[in-house]
């Protein structure tokens, strides 16, 4: 199961400029009791996050429920190796997605009395991740 669009809308995407604010909007808990927020700008491979919902989903298994937050949309291209300039643009080499500081990665949502696991999870994710994370909880 790759994440990767089915459709496009163009078959190759400019670079673009980056976020180096932190969002503010997006990092509150909609749908689950804990969550994985950034802390600061970065850019994720769709294999990135396929390690992040595996591994989410066979520690907690049907005790929880995982919603993933990020999607990987643009494709990042990259020319060979000892290729010489021009000839237009490369072939695409993976998807990204970029992420913001403060956005939400990903929720749980689990009874009362799995959270300790679910916090015990998200902690073993957040220093398998390439970006400095932080576990978040909703306040009720």
């Amino acid at each position: 199961m790759l994440f990767i669009p089915k459709k496009q809308k163009f078959k190759k995407y400019q670079k673009g400029k980056s976020f180096k604010k932190i969002t503010i909007i997006t990092n509150k808990l909609r749908y689950g009791q804990f969550g994985l927020k950034s802390l600061h700008f970065s850019r994720i491979t769709s294999k990135q996050l396929i390690m992040l919902y595996n591994n989410l989903k066979k520690k907690v298994k049907k005790k929880g429920r995982v919603i993933l937050c990020v999607f990987a949309h643009i494709c990042v291209t990259k020319k060979p190796i000892e290729v010489r300039m021009g000839k237009g643009k490369g072939p695409i080499n993976f998807w990204s997605a970029k992420i913001k500081g403060g956005s939400l990665l990903c929720e749980i949502s689990c009874l009362e009395k799995y959270n300790t696991l679910v916090v015990k999870t998200l902690n073993s994710i957040r220093f398998k991740f390439p970006i400095k994370t932080k576990i978040v909880k909703r306040l009720t």
